[in-house]
């Protein structure tokens, strides 16, 4: 894969090098609680032989991205996954581990690349994410990228809500889970 380019941001691989800062970002609580998980709390070294391993297997299940400012800084990540090329969909989750570029635009774009790369060259139809109710900076990114509320979810312990954006601006399919509880806001 090329590298996905957006305005403020590059979509790229992951490297060996990115180890430390997700490491970081997978400890600290605060993200942790906004991904919906628990601290991170096994040594570095472990982690980075895991790391390494993650790296070396390609996965058909998916693709995680280090996301990049155009200065080459990392700040985060972004994946896709749940992939289900019969039905042409895709869940995407997201994360700007580097908090001093929250509320930046970085995630906006970050998420409108990595959307635009997935109707585009992945030809997917559909892609769906799912957002902690709570998490309002995040909602309101996706709405920005035309992201639109499905249903509400409850999972783990925690209760989320669907979001998703069809490339020809679909509504969800007649008798899919999708159209059967719609979100009221």
């Amino acid at each position: 894969m090329t590298e996905i380019k957006g305005k403020r941001v590059v979509l790229r691989e992951k490297r060996l090098e990115d180890a430390w800062n997700d490491y970081s970002w997978k400890k600290d609580a605060e993200l942790a609680r906004l991904d919906a998980s628990i601290p991170l709390e096994i040594p570095f070294p472990i982690y980075l032989l895991g790391y390494a391993e993650e790296l070396n297997c390609a996965d058909e299940g998916g693709r995680t991205l280090a996301i990049e400012t155009t200065d080459g800084r990392h700040i985060g990540n972004c994946s896709y996954y749940h992939i289900d090329r019969a039905k042409r969909e895709t869940e995407i989750g997201i994360i700007i581990g580097d908090q001093s570029c929250w509320d930046e635009g970085y995630g906006t774009d970050a998420v409108a690349a990595l959307v635009d790369h997935l109707f585009e060259a992945e030809r997917f139809d559909r892609v769906y994410l799912h957002t902690l109710v709570g998490n309002s900076r995040a909602q309101k990114c996706f709405r920005k990228c035309g992201f639109e509320p499905v249903k509400r979810v409850f999972r783990g312990g925690y209760d989320f809500i669907m979001m998703h954006i069809a490339k020809y601006g679909k509504a969800p399919r007649e008798g899919s889970s999708e159209a059967s509880t719609q979100v009221k806001s």
